[in-house]
């Protein structure tokens, strides 16, 4: 059992506090559509689709098949041409509105700076397709990079990776990997301020259990304790290493210190960096502090690959 927990407010964040505190003060000026209504969610789809996405014309995209589902990915190799793992990437949105496009800039920025391949899930979204259709769609990218790592890309090590509603995707994923028998090639587990109990039975759960997300994902299921939605509940032994990144001002702070206190509790090593001045999904915003939060993932994933 190892679990270290940094509360990131020394040296260099310091110096990035006051410009998080103006950026957030700002941010909270703006209007956005209304998500709770299906206008709203389609404008904010389509201003996704169209907005800062960053999508580059090196980007592949293909179907990763596995049996007979099927699902679309973006795949971003090395400029190096050389893959020592590959990175397998779960957009955020809160499963309404994940777009793998969205995450190319970072996406290159990280295969080039670890010589990993990233392959992203393009999974179907709710309200349209409930759960368990984002799950089924991630297992079915992850099984497809597994069987074919080795020939496409050259690598067999696989690291997973999200945020937000991705994290959740990724730790779900990896259970049912492991519940396959086949998680042993997974190196490490990157996650970023996920939502891990969508019943709203935990403390951390009940803060966030009245979202509009969770009924448009999971509103007709009973038992939202299953694992497979609320991975908080599941059993967590023989988890590989995982980073956990979180902002101090998340409303989902305490879901993801009860998730790491159960990882470890389970013997896993795990590695929580809370990050001053820093709401929800603080790693989309062009600020230093989350120019930071990259950095430490990407160290702490090198690490994992040595």
């Amino acid at each position: 059992m190892d679990f270290t927990l940094r509360h990131m407010i020394d040296g260099e964040l310091a110096q990035y506090a006051e410009e998080s505190r103006q950026f957030n003060e700002a941010a909270a000026q703006l209007q956005g559509p209304d998500l709770t209504s299906f206008e709203g969610l389609m404008q904010t789809r389509a201003a996704h689709a169209l907005g800062p996405s960053g999508a580059l014309s090196r980007t592949l995209e293909r179907q990763a098949t596995f049996q007979d589902r099927h699902v679309p990915v973006r795949i971003i190799t090395p400029e190096s041409g050389t893959s020592r793992a590959v990175y397998l990437d779960t957009p955020g949105g809160g499963f309404l509105l994940g777009l793998a496009a969205r995450g190319d800039t970072r996406n290159a920025q990280l295969a080039d700076a670890l010589g990993v391949t990233v392959v992203s899930v393009d999974y179907r979204l709710a309200p349209e397709n409930p759960w368990p259709a984002a799950p089924e769609d991630c297992e079915t990218a992850a099984l497809w990079v597994l069987e074919n790592a080795e020939d496409l890309f050259g690598a067999s090590q696989l690291v997973m990776g999200g945020a937000s509603a991705g994290s959740n995707l990724t730790l779900t994923t990896f259970l049912r990997l492991r519940e396959r028998g086949c998680a042993d090639s997974v190196a490490g587990i990157v996650l970023q301020f996920g939502a891990y109990d969508l019943s709203g039975q935990s403390p951390g759960g009940r803060l966030y259990s009245d979202e509009y997300f969770i009924d448009a994902y999971v509103g007709h299921v009973s038992d939202r304790t299953n694992p497979d939605i609320s991975p908080l509940f599941a059993d967590l032994n023989g988890l590989p290493s995982t980073i956990v990144i979180i902002g101090a001002l998340d409303i989902l702070l305490e879901d993801n210190l009860a998730l790491a206190a159960r990882l470890s509790a389970a013997g896993g090593e795990v590695d929580v960096r809370v990050f001053p001045e820093s709401p929800h999904g603080f790693t989309s915003a062009p600020t230093s502090m989350a120019s930071a939060a990259f950095r430490s993932i990407d160290s702490w994933v090198a690490d994992r690959l040595t």
